[in-house]
């Protein structure tokens, strides 16, 4: 009784299926329920006309075996006596014999087993079988809708394709397409002489594979074009041990601007063991890298504070949570506006409760990827941070504490912001990390412009 429900309960789940394929028209759903159908009554089959051969097989197995005692023959003449029973019978009966008969089981203790089953199942499993196979050769084939068919092919077709052109389009298309963002920020109690100053900041390079050291030039001769009055790298000049770190420094080294060349280091310069090769690379150009110290730079009669320090880890070795830009209190000032260089954006929010005034960041490439899903952008690098490219504020001297709900995202090239604010600027960088595609974030190169509040 078993047996029978399970092979029921198959058969009606194999209905409902084959209904469902029917009535949706699917045609090669049709096709292959009709040969898994006619393959299904095929075995049910055979497997039934076997049971009787097995029964035959065991009682000729029987004699044979007690016959065997007798006369002293032995196991191999009673399996050739077996197997010439079998062969008695018609090709498909052979053959499903050979693919189901386990071996060397005695077939006297297999027969009970399924013999009855396989008799009480195919008279409940021919009907249906026959029913749904004829249903599928003339029902499914026969109402086809054609211009249905072709048009879910062209669909298929169309869905497959669009991953690998736009990883196509990521990757030659927009991956080097180097673009040039102008921004003006406006800080609080500015000094008039440093009004319209221009910092251009590079980031995010990672020298490599994908980043030739002729593309690093290239961007280098882009970023002198603009002009600035300061120049700023942001960290991440390579991304593995084996890339050409000197090779890249070499190219910034190229950089011109009357109040010098600054950067600060990267997650990647930590993975790599090359934060301190980075720093004396700097130095043999006449760059500086900043790393926890600070330095006073004059422009037109009036200072700012240039701030730099290494990644900042936000979790320590432990596990537990690390304390970002800690002891930077003696590196800042209060009588002239303070910069500074972090290369995680994540560090934002304990500088603006310090007191400074714009921080300067990369590391999250924007995402590299940038899609909009009704009417919202969303990029992969909202899993890591709040802050994935452009301007974001926060109140200046405000708790570290603040919820992310209360911070205002700015367009790139909003001019909008209160008085007594915190700006960072997130930079979207030049290379890539991982899938070496750019989909809606193209490599950045950016103008900043400081304005008063």
């Amino acid at each position: 009784m078993f047996h029978d429900l399970i092979l029921l309960l198959g058969i009606l789940a194999v209905t409902a299926g084959f209904s469902l394929a029917f009535l949706s028209q699917r045609y090669w759903f049709a096709r292959a329920c009709f040969s898994c159908v006619s393959l299904a009554t095929v075995l049910v089959c055979a497997r039934l006309e076997i049971c009787g051969a097995h029964s035959a097989a065991g009682m000729a197995h029987r004699d044979a075996r007690s016959v065997a005692h007798a006369s002293g023959d032995d196991r191999a003449d009673c399996h050739k006596r077996h197997c010439a029973e079998l062969a008695r019978h018609d090709f498909p009966r052979v053959l499903v014999d050979a693919f189901l008969r386990p071996v060397d089981v005695e077939f006297d203790l297999f027969v009970p087993i399924h013999q009855d089953n396989c008799r009480r199942g195919l008279a409940v499993a021919a009907p249906a079988l026959q029913i749904f196979g004829c249903v599928a050769h003339f029902g499914g084939v026969e109402t086809v809708n054609h211009s249905r068919r072709y048009f879910f092919h062209a669909a298929g077709v169309l869905a497959g394709a669009v991953p690998f052109v736009s990883a196509a389009y990521g990757f030659i298309g927009e991956r080097l397409r180097f673009q040039v963002r102008e921004v003006e920020i406006r800080i609080a109690n500015l000094p008039p002489a440093l009004d319209g100053l221009h910092i251009t900041q590079l980031s995010d390079i990672h020298v490599g594979s994908y980043m030739p050291v002729a593309q690093v030039r290239r961007a280098v001769g882009m970023a002198n074009e603009l002009h600035g009055d300061l120049v700023v790298v942001t960290g991440d000049f390579l991304t593995g041990r084996t890339d050409p770190l000197e090779d890249c420094i070499t190219e910034l080294s190229r950089l011109r601007a009357p109040m010098g060349v600054w950067g600060c280091n990267g997650n990647h310069e930590i993975y790599a063991g090359a934060e301190a090769e980075a720093a004396a690379l700097f130095s043999r150009f006449g760059m500086k890298l900043l790393r926890h110290e600070s330095a006073e730079l004059n422009w037109r009669g009036s200072a700012l504070n240039l701030i730099g320090v290494d990644y900042q880890r936000q979790r320590g070795g432990d596990g537990s949570r690390a304390v970002m830009l800690a002891g930077l209190e003696p590196l800042i000032r209060r009588d002239v506006p303070n910069i500074l260089l972090s290369h995680n954006p994540n560090s934002f929010p304990r500088a603006a409760e310090l007191g400074i005034e714009l921080s300067l960041a990369g590391h999250t490439h924007g995402g590299q990827v940038r899609v909009e899903i009704l009417d919202h952008p969303w990029s992969p690098a909202e899993f890591l941070t709040p802050y994935v490219a452009g301007l974001y504020r926060r109140p200046l001297l405000a708790s570290s504490n603040l919820s992310d709900a209360g911070v205002v995202s700015l367009l790139p090239t909003s001019s909008l912001q209160t008085p007594a604010s915190s700006t960072i600027y997130v930079n979207r960088g030049l290379g890539t990390i991982g899938a070496p595609v750019r989909l809606g974030v193209p490599p950045e190169i950016t103008l900043l412009t400081l304005r008063r509040a």
